[in-house]
């Protein structure tokens, strides 16, 4: 019997939305203030999975600048209807106190791969939509409902309005189908004998996150709650590796099983912090005899090896390699820049052929052109590694390796100029209120190329550094590497730890950083 192990894509990739095309299975993640914006995995066997791109790639499809942390793309919604992929998403510009602005759009696309069309705007009313397509031809959208008066629920209720396809915009009265004392968001709808079906997260997305199911004969109710109470949940099972297991997805394999994508989190002690962020997982369901979906194997709870398919052959994928030498011309699909796509007037793989030209722009704390690029930390352990060509005469200039959170938290090994000491290397973090605090003495260098490693251990993270990748030096104390993660900090997160490469030149005289290869050999 052939086992899938979870979670079956490791790393920051949540919201997961399901989606099955003849022998095709996809999956969409939400990616925030990342971009390009929604991740795509590609599987064959439901076991396997790898990323083949992102469907908002253009400033024109989403627009994230000045975008808070952990703001921007959140919970795409993948359907497929009429020959076309359907995808909905919402861009969260406002998380302050209790307001939430956000924007919820449409998108469609002949080919996954895209090109998805410009993003049409449908409303306001809440995060994390969906779009249901009836039998009878009609399609709706449906939505969590946020209210941000005090004393009140902001978890409002789930509405479902009318989508008019010919006019591409919302039509007829929004009505509200289900309230709940539970925060409900993330809804879906699917249609089983004569019933409407409404799929929740709920409980928010942390500790206390879950799923839960309501019913009714009518798509704009009245629902009736599952009297079970929660179809998958960790909140009452500590000991569960896949905590924080809610916000889910179901698809049905071609002989008829069905499985449940949910995001999960595994906590590192012995804080219990995720720093891996949110990552994907599947659960067998089936159908109870009086019609309410359960977990295969009986109660709430996930479970880290789940039955494969039977009737899908295995079908793996290339391994990811570890090592970029930056040969190619176009940036690999697994880097993310922050906020602002990729372009040449801060980022050149051509003007030296084999290396990767940063040209330094904004601090690591701003919100709208950073020079950074990074990949998502997608195992316990992992050494990262750069080489870099940078030759700095002012203060101002920085470039090298960094574990990045978000602009509140980091740890940053990088190159800069003193005007006592020259060029000199050494730590810099950001610890949710205390920003760019030094770390060990900065030490003097004079070498052509600088080695910058990483070591992540758990918990626990290492930085040293060589002048010709050979013989490394150890440099600063050892770090707190679960603080790049939701539960540190005082502010609500939702990303995950990225590793990655920079370059800033607060001065403004865009000053470059060649880098020659980055490597990130990871093992679990």
């Amino acid at each position: 019997m052939r086992l899938i192990q979870n979670p079956v894509i490791r790393g920051f990739n949540p919201d997961p939305s399901i989606l099955r095309v003849q022998d095709d299975y996809y999956i969409a993640a939400s990616t925030f203030e990342w971009f390009p914006g929604i991740q795509i995995h590609h599987s064959r066997d439901l076991a396997n999975w790898h990323l083949i791109g992102h469907a908002l790639t253009s400033p024109s499809q989403v627009d994230l600048r000045g975008i808070v942390d952990s703001g921007g793309v959140w919970a795409p919604s993948l359907s497929h209807w009429d020959g076309q992929f359907w995808l909905m998403h919402t861009n969260v510009r406002t998380r302050v106190t209790n307001f939430k602005d956000v924007g919820v759009y449409l998108s469609n696309a002949q080919d996954i791969l895209g090109p998805w069309s410009e993003p049409v705007y449908l409303n306001s009313i809440g995060f994390d939509p969906s779009l249901f397509h009836d039998d009878d031809g009609r399609k709706w959208v449906v939505n969590m409902m946020w209210d941000f008066r005090k004393n009140h629920n902001a978890f409002a209720g789930i509405v479902i309005q009318e989508f008019d396809q010919s006019t591409r915009q919302l039509v007829g009265p929004m009505t509200e189908v289900l309230k709940t004392n539970a925060q409900n968001d993330g809804p879906n709808i699917y249609k089983r004998d004569g019933y409407y079906y409404l799929m929740m997260a709920e409980g928010g997305t942390g500790w206390n996150h879950g799923i839960s199911m309501a019913r009714a004969r009518k798509i704009t109710g009245p629902y009736e709650m599952d009297p079970n109470g929660s179809l998958l949940t960790t909140r009452d099972d500590q000991a569960n590796p896949l905590q924080k297991s809610g916000h889910g997805e179901l698809v049905q394999t071609p002989s008829g099983d069905w499985f449940l994508v949910h995001l999960c989190c595994r906590p590192v002690p012995p804080e219990r912090r995720s720093m891996l962020g949110r990552e994907v997982a599947l659960q067998r369901v089936a159908w109870s005899e009086d019609g309410w979906l359960r977990l295969e194997q009986g109660g709430a709870h996930p479970q880290v090896e789940v039955r494969a398919p039977e009737e899908l052959a295995e079908a793996p994928w290339p391994a990811t390699p570890e090592r970029d030498d930056f040969d190619s011309t176009t940036l690999d699909v697994n880097w993310s820049s922050l906020r602002v796509p990729v372009t040449e007037n801060w980022l050149s793989l051509t003007e030296r052929p084999g290396w990767l030209r940063l040209r330094g722009r904004e601090c690591q704390h701003s919100l709208f052109e950073q020079s950074l690029i990074a990949r998502r930390l997608q195992d316990f352990r992992c050494v990262a590694e750069t080489c870099v060509e940078f030759e700095p005469d002012h203060f101002t200039q920085m470039a090298g390796l960094i574990c990045y959170y978000d602009t509140r938290t980091y740890y940053y090994l990088r190159i800069t100029h003193d005007e006592e000491r020259g060029v000199v290397l050494g730590i810099v973090l950001s610890d949710d209120t205390v920003y760019d605090e030094l770390i060990a003495s900065e030490i003097m260098v004079h070498w052509k190329r600088y080695f910058l490693r990483a070591e992540i251990d758990h918990a626990s993270l290492r930085f040293s550094v060589s002048p010709d990748g050979r013989k490394w030096k150890a440099i600063g104390p050892t770090l707190d590497a679960s603080k790049l993660s939701d539960d540190y900090g005082r502010w609500l997160h939702f990303t995950g730890a990225m590793v990655g490469i920079c370059a800033q030149d607060i001065g403004g005289t865009k000053k470059q950083a060649d880098f020659d290869y980055f490597q990130m050999s990871t093992g679990s």
